[in-house]
């Protein structure tokens, strides 16, 4: 009995050792049958990935025609690495396939991964790829290349205040010319002629020769320029040119037209930078003659958030109206005074010819200076409104003799009067018994003299300097020195008596203006005593008419200068604070009534 148990187990181990070892050969017959077709298609792909071209297309059943695919495939989706890993491996007889895993490293940091089959064949030289353009992609056919797109993101778009889109997203198309493609797929000299051809008319200075030799002394691309997307859709077919890279991209283009035209143009240039979000990018499939066949992965471009000016479409436009009526260089700068926004930059097309005039053109302000002189004579504690002044129709300061305007004489008056009639010989007396510093402290703190940097346009406020001289102190009074400003100067200077702290002037939304330069402070009695001073101007002085536009206070001012005088108003009703200039305008006047008419269109509640 223990002899047949004995022999019993021997036989159950010796079938046990018998099927091991059958499972054994089994798996080693079957890896050594994968291991041919999956080696070379392995060899392949590493030759294939690193653009050894005509080694890869040696491991292929067809050469010649798997060269130019695989480096096509390098070209057009402009890679710079390629790896791929294979996969699960079938075989029936003398036919395998293998599975891949292609991953592409594409310009900016893009990767496009995907799955494909490559099918080998067995012949008596060995294992060989069926070449098919599906080597590549599966959705590649045969005469068909992969391109890479890349898109612009769509520029953000700028709206006003009021909530109205006033710079939006447009397209150009940037056409580019590769001149080694050209040669690979025909030749420089035909691609050059196609081109001249079609992009003459739209692009200058573009000739064969010159075309053919900056293209193909150039590595990379050579960029040819832009044309509308309407002409490229025009002109997409005969643009199907060997060598020829187009490229769509965003550009911000005026909602708009007539508004703000000269502050749009330097916010889209200043602010563009910083409006781009985040490109996007499409491999397709193209037939021989450029036209896409398939879009194998898309990638939209996303925009950034979009930028909010403080302009407001109801105020600008009312100034516009106002400034576009008058024939000389006319400008207007309006500001919400409690918090600086600016409300309105308005140029009429003369000033526009300029550039932004409003906020970087510096004239002498006139006698709307006589703001600042009056604040640093009450701050010194020389006058108060209701102070005697002596106002002659002339005056001797040194060796300069000062008139009033048509040589008008007041006598003695209050200052309240002097200031209201516009009596230069009364501020020229008070800035010759200031310090040479006064002035300068006072315009500094009105916003004269600080430099401020606000972002999407170029500005300045003007300037005023400490002067140690007599006559040249005593011209200065009344506006007529070394002072300067700029609309946008005097606009702060308004709504700096309007509530009694020098605003920052800001133009976007969330962005910060930078001030550097000083920013003294006076007293608010300074302030509340001026108030009064400028309502007079309106109500019995030199800006009477305007006195039907409810309560506004303000200033005049004619600055003479060769060739004639800038006519200044510079003022603010309620919380709306502003400066308006006519260059060489004459009369003070002339700038009153475009302030009245721009008031006049404004909206109720404004």
């Amino acid at each position: 009995m223990a002899l047949l148990l004995l022999r019993s187990v021997r036989r159950v181990r010796s079938v046990a050792v018998l099927l091991v070892l059958a499972l054994a050969a089994a798996l080693v017959a079957c890896t050594t049958e994968d291991d041919g077709p999956r080696r070379i298609a392995q060899d392949f792909l590493r030759e294939f990935s690193a653009q050894q071209f005509t080694a890869a297309a040696a491991r292929t059943t067809a050469p010649g025609r798997a060269e130019p695919v695989l480096s096509a495939a390098w070209s057009g989706l402009e890679a710079q690495g390629m790896s791929a890993r294979t996969g699960r491996v079938r075989m029936d007889q003398d036919i395998a396939e293998v599975d891949v895993t292609y991953t592409w490293r594409l310009p900016g940091d893009r990767e496009w991964t995907y799955p494909a089959t490559i099918t080998m064949g067995r012949s008596d030289a060995g294992w060989a790829v069926r070449w098919a353009s599906t080597d590549v992609h599966p959705a590649l056919g045969a005469d068909q290349r992969l391109a890479l797109s890349t898109f612009a993101p769509p520029r953000a778009a700028v709206n006003e205040a009021d909530g109205s889109e006033v710079m939006g997203t447009g397209t150009v198309v940037a056409i580019s010319f590769d001149a080694a493609a050209a040669a690979a797929e025909g030749s420089v000299i035909d691609s050059a002629n196609r081109l001249v051809t079609v992009l003459g008319p739209l692009l200058e200075g573009l000739t064969v020769q010159g075309l053919a030799e900056r293209a193909t002394a150039s590595a990379e691309p050579l960029p040819l320029g832009t044309i509308s997307s309407v002409d490229f859709d025009r002109l997409r077919d005969q643009l199907a040119v060997p060598g020829v890279r187009t490229q769509e991209q965003a550009v911000l283009v005026n909602r708009a037209p007539g508004f703000a035209t000269a502050v749009l143009d330097q916010v889209r240039t200043r602010v563009a930078d910083g409006m781009g979000g985040e490109s996007g990018w499409r491999i397709s499939v193209l037939n021989p003659n450029g036209l896409v066949a398939d879009v194998l992965e898309d990638h939209p471009a996303t925009p950034a958030p979009a930028v909010a000016l403080t302009l407001s479409r109801s105020v600008q436009d009312a100034a516009q109206r106002a400034v576009n009526v008058v024939g000389r260089q006319a400008m207007m700068v309006v500001m919400q005074a409690s918090t600086g926004k600016l409300l309105a930059i308005a140029q009429n097309p003369a000033a526009d010819r300029g550039g932004l005039l409003a906020t970087m053109g510096t004239y002498p302000p006139g006698s709307t200076f006589k703001m600042v002189t009056s604040a640093a004579a009450m701050s010194a504690g020389m006058v108060t409104p209701e102070s005697i002044v002596p106002c002659p129709g002339e005056i001797q300061i040194g060796p300069r003799l000062i008139p009033n305007y048509n040589g008008f004489s007041l006598g003695p008056v209050p200052l309240q009067r002097a200031f209201a009639n516009s009596c230069n010989t009364s501020f020229a007396d008070l800035a010759a018994r200031m310090g040479a510093s006064d002035l300068a402290h006072a315009a500094a703190a009105m916003g004269l003299g600080a430099q401020y940097e606000i972002a999407g346009i170029d500005s300045a406020a003007g300037s005023v300097p400490i002067e140690p001289d007599l006559v040249l102190r005593a011209e200065d009074g009344f506006g007529q020195g070394t002072v300067l400003s700029t609309p946008l100067g005097m606009a702060i200077v308004a709504a700096t008596a309007a509530t009694g702290h020098a605003p920052v002037p800001v133009l976007i939304n969330g962005r910060e203006t930078t001030v550097v330069g000083p920013r003294p402070e006076l007293k608010p009695d300074i302030y509340a005593a001026l108030r009064p001073m400028m309502r007079q101007v309106v109500t019995e002085g030199t800006a009477t008419s305007i006195a039907g536009m409810g309560a506004v206070y303000g200033k005049t001012g004619e600055a003479e200068v060769a060739g004639g005088s800038h006519a200044w108003f510079a003022g603010y009703r309620g919380d709306l604070a502003f400066a308006t200039l006519i260059v060489l305008g004459g009369d003070s006047t002339n700038a009153v009534n475009v302030t009245r008419d721009f008031l006049t269109m404004l909206p109720p509640g404004r």
